[in-house]
């Protein structure tokens, strides 16, 4: 196996509120067969179109319905429809249970352009069963429910012996542990910076990241998902106290081998 196998582009690395030049929450993943798209926040398009020709993803993956995880999927939409690189088929849209009604109510307010379904002239519109494996060509895909504000859900994506685990948005929680186990990348959010939150859960720290990292065995920690209130330098030595592997601060435009 090639070390190119399985390759990891961020393309948007931001929490809710975007750092100056950067998009929300999106992972391009793409092995020698298949290319998907993890979470489409704001920003996400421009990013994509930079990094490959986007009628050609594979599927795309939302794991929450918070809009700085899905909200570019509008502007794609018009893109897949109206834009000037053709798709035959519809791409696959993979939603978290209960996304699908969420969606096309927030679509219908653009839906005035006559006959057919603004989501369903172009996407292939479906929500993944949290219990099942997930295949999309060579590409493994299991999912498991994290600790957030609404139902969230984490993914391991399995390419022959290389393993990448996507954190979505959570606080600390032993499922996504379990969901990390012995992964070569963990990409785990780090929304609070330094400071754990009061009160309900939803977010991580990046020493609590970090100790996720260190309990499921990583060999590399990516953290993302931040704003621009931390400094990137205190969250990666704060993480290296406490994790024994490689950390990573993750940019958009940044490009790993897993």
């Amino acid at each position: 196996m090639s070390d190119d196998h399985l390759r990891l582009r961020i393309l948007g690395s931001s929490d809710s509120v975007p750092r100056a030049w950067r998009a929300c929450s999106c992972y391009l993943l793409q092995s020698k067969e298949t290319s998907i798209i993890m979470d489409f926040g704001t920003g996400a398009l421009p990013r994509l179109r930079g990094a490959v020709a986007y009628p050609k993803i594979d599927a795309m993956l939302i794991s929450h319905m918070h809009a700085d995880h899905f909200v570019d999927l509008i502007p794609l939409r018009y893109g897949l429809k109206y834009g000037p690189e053709f798709r035959e088929e519809r791409l696959p849209l993979w939603l978290p249970p209960d996304g699908t009604e969420m969606l096309r109510s927030l679509c219908a307010a653009f839906a005035s352009e006559g006959p057919g379904d603004f989501l369903d002239d172009v996407f292939d519109v479906q929500e993944y069963n949290p219990e099942q494996p997930l295949h999309i060509n060579d590409m493994c895909i299991t999912f498991t429910k994290t600790i957030h504000y609404i139902d969230c859900y984490a993914m391991r994506v399995e390419v022959d012996d290389r393993v990448l685990t996507y954190s979505a948005d959570t606080a600390p929680c032993d499922r996504v542990i379990k969901h990390a186990e012995d992964c070569d990348v963990f990409i785990c959010e780090a929304t609070l910076g330094l400071t754990p939150e009061k009160g309900m859960r939803g977010h991580a720290t990046a020493a609590e990241a970090a100790e996720m990292a260190e309990r499921a065995g990583a060999r590399h920690l990516l953290l993302t998902h931040y704003g621009s209130k931390v400094n990137p330098d205190d969250m990666h030595d704060a993480a290296a106290r406490v994790f024994g592997g490689r950390v990573t601060i993750a940019d958009d435009g940044n490009e790993f081998r897993v």
